[in-house]
C-alpha cells in the first residue's frame, strides 16, 4: 500500500509539473504577431472571444484608427480591433473591385451598366434609376463616392458579380481576406444592413490604403464635391473636403445600428495618412474626432483659410478630365462633355449671400422649425426656413438657414456640428438629393 500510495504521489507530481510548465509557458506564446500590408495585427491563439451585447457590432463607445499610407504604421487607435457594422463604408470594397475591372480592361468608365428591378428598389438615398435603364460606370462611381447613392452602388455590384450582387458579395469577402482584412465579411454592394456584414476601424483602414497605393489614378472620384447627372447637380455628402486642409476623400456612411462612419485620406507634404472612425453618435463628433485624430498624426492644426475653402470647392479642372469629362442627359442618355466648375473668383462666394446651411430632414413640421430657429438664435444670421419635400411617397421638412455668404455658411455649420448636429452647406437651389441626413441614412 506504501508502494501504491508513493506511485499515485509520483503521477499527480509529475502531472502537476506539466500543468505547472504549460501555465508558465503559455503566456509567451499566448498571442502571435503577423504583418499584412505594413499594418500590425495581434492574433490571439486562446478561446475564441464570445461577441456579445459588450463586444458586438452595437457595443457602446467608438472605433478609430489612423495609419501612415507609406509604411503602414498604426499612429494611433482605439478599439481599432471591435467588430462594427460598415454601413456604406462597404462602397468602398465594391469601387475596389470596380477599379480592378478597370485596370484589367474588363470594363471602361463608358461601359453602361442595366439597372434590375432590385437595384432601382434599393432605398433610401438614391439616384432614382428606372428598372431597365443603363448608367454608365464613370456615373455610378461618382454616385457612390458623391451622394452614396445605394441603387448605383447595387447595379455596380451585380454587373462586377455577372448580374447577381449576392456573387458580387463573395468576392468582396474573398478580396477583403485577401487584403488581411480577417474580421470582415460583406453580403451586398451598397452597405445596406444586414448583420452578417461586418468589419473593424483596422480593416477598412486596410482597404482605404490599398485603394489609395493601387489606384491612383483614380483618386480623383474621391475629391469630387460635385457632378451633373441628368440634368442634376449631384452633391458629395463629405465635409471633410472642405473643412480639413490636405482632405483628399474618401468616404462616409450612416445607418441606424452603424450609427455614424468616416473613412478621410489626407496629405501635408511628404506624408499621408488615413484616418477612419466608426460608431460615433453623430456627424459633428465623427468630423471633429476625425480632425483631432489626423492634426496628432501630422502634428498640428492648419486652419482653412477662404482661399483653401474655395479650391476645395472646384477643384482644379486639368485633374479632373480624364476621369469625368463626361456625364449623361435626359435627351440622349449618351456621354456628352460635362460642364467645368465653376470659377471661384467669378463666383465671389463669399459676397452673395446665396448659400444655404442645410440641417436636416424632419418628419413633423414643428421639428424642423425648432431645429431652423435654434440655429437661427445659435449663430445670430441668416433667415430659418422650413420647406416640404415629398421623398418616397413621405411628407418631411427640410430645416436650413438661408441667405448665407459662403464662409458665413461654413461658419454655421461648423459651430453647429460642435453642437452635435447635422449641418451641410448647400448653394441656393441645390438639388434635394443631396440634402438628405440621417433620417435616410448614407
Amino acid at each position: 500500500m506504501a508502494t501504491l500510495g508513493k506511485g499515485r504521489l509520483a503521477i499527480l507530481a509529475a502531472a502537476g509539473m506539466y500543468f505547472l510548465g504549460m501555465a508558465v509557458a503559455y503566456p509567451a506564446s499566448a498571442h502571435r504577431e503577423y504583418h499584412t500590408g505594413h499594418i500590425v495585427h495581434r492574433v490571439s491563439r486562446a478561446a475564441p472571444r464570445v461577441i456579445t451585447a459588450s463586444y458586438g457590432p452595437t457595443s457602446p463607445g467608438i472605433s478609430s484608427i489612423v495609419i501612415d499610407v507609406g509604411n503602414g504604421e498604426v499612429i494611433s487607435s482605439h478599439d481599432a480591433d471591435t467588430p462594427r457594422y460598415p454601413a456604406s463604408l462597404t462602397k468602398l470594397m465594391t469601387l475596389d473591385l470596380a477599379f480592378q475591372a478597370l485596370s484589367s480592361g474588363r470594363m471602361t468608365l463608358d461601359t453602361r451598366i442595366p439597372v434590375s428591378e432590385h437595384a432601382a428598389s434599393v432605398e433610401p438615398v438614391k439616384l432614382g434609376l428606372r428598372p431597365g435603364s443603363t448608367i454608365s460606370v464613370r456615373s455610378a462611381i461618382l454616385a457612390m463616392t458623391t451622394m452614396s447613392a445605394n441603387d448605383a452602388a447595387t447595379a455596380l455590384g451585380e454587373y462586377l458579380g455577372g448580374g447577381s450582387e449576392a456573387r458580387c458579395a463573395q468576392m468582396m469577402t474573398l478580396r477583403a481576406h485577401a487584403l488581411g482584412m480577417a474580421q470582415t465579411e460583406f453580403t451586398n454592394a451598397s452597405g445596406l444592413p444586414n448583420p452578417n456584414q461586418v468589419t473593424t476601424a483596422r480593416d477598412i483602414a486596410l482597404l482605404a490604403r490599398d485603394l489609395v497605393l493601387r489606384y491612383p489614378q483614380y483618386q480623383s472620384f474621391f475629391e469630387v464635391t460635385s457632378f451633373d447627372f441628368r440634368g442634376r447637380k449631384i452633391f458629395s455628402n463629405n465635409q471633410m473636403l472642405k473643412s480639413y486642409f490636405g482632405a483628399t476623400g474618401m468616404k462616409t456612411g450612416y445607418t441606424d445600428l452603424a450609427r455614424h462612419n468616416l473613412v478621410t485620406s489626407a496629405d501635408r507634404g511628404d506624408k499621408r495618412l488615413i484616418g477612419v472612425v466608426l460608431h460615433e453618435p453623430s456627424w459633428g463628433t465623427a468630423y471633429s474626432q476625425m480632425t483631432a485624430m489626423l492634426d496628432g498624426g501630422f502634428g498640428g492644426h492648419v486652419p482653412m483659410t477662404e482661399q483653401m475653402v474655395a479650391e476645395a470647392s472646384h477643384p482644379a479642372g486639368q485633374r479632373l478630365i480624364p476621369l469625368f469629362r463626361r456625364t449623361e442627359t435626359v435627351a440622349s442618355r449618351t456621354p456628352v462633355h460635362a460642364r467645368e466648375l465653376p470659377n471661384s473668383a467669378a463666383r465671389q462666394p463669399n459676397a452673395e449671400r446665396r448659400w444655404v446651411a442645410q440641417l436636416g430632414l424632419y418628419r413633423y413640421k414643428f421639428d424642423a422649425r425648432v431645429a431652423a430657429l435654434h440655429a437661427r438664435r445659435l449663430r445670430g444670421n441668416g433667415v430659418a426656413q422650413i420647406e416640404h419635400i415629398e421623398r418616397h411617397g413621405k411628407n418631411l421638412w427640410l430645416a436650413q438657414l438661408t441667405g448665407l455668404t459662403y464662409l458665413g455658411a461654413h461658419d454655421a455649420c461648423r459651430a453647429i456640428n460642435v453642437h452635435g448636429h447635422q449641418c451641410d452647406v448647400r448653394p441656393l437651389h441645390a438639388d434635394h438629393l443631396a440634402m438628405l441626413n440621417q433620417l435616410d441614412g448614407t
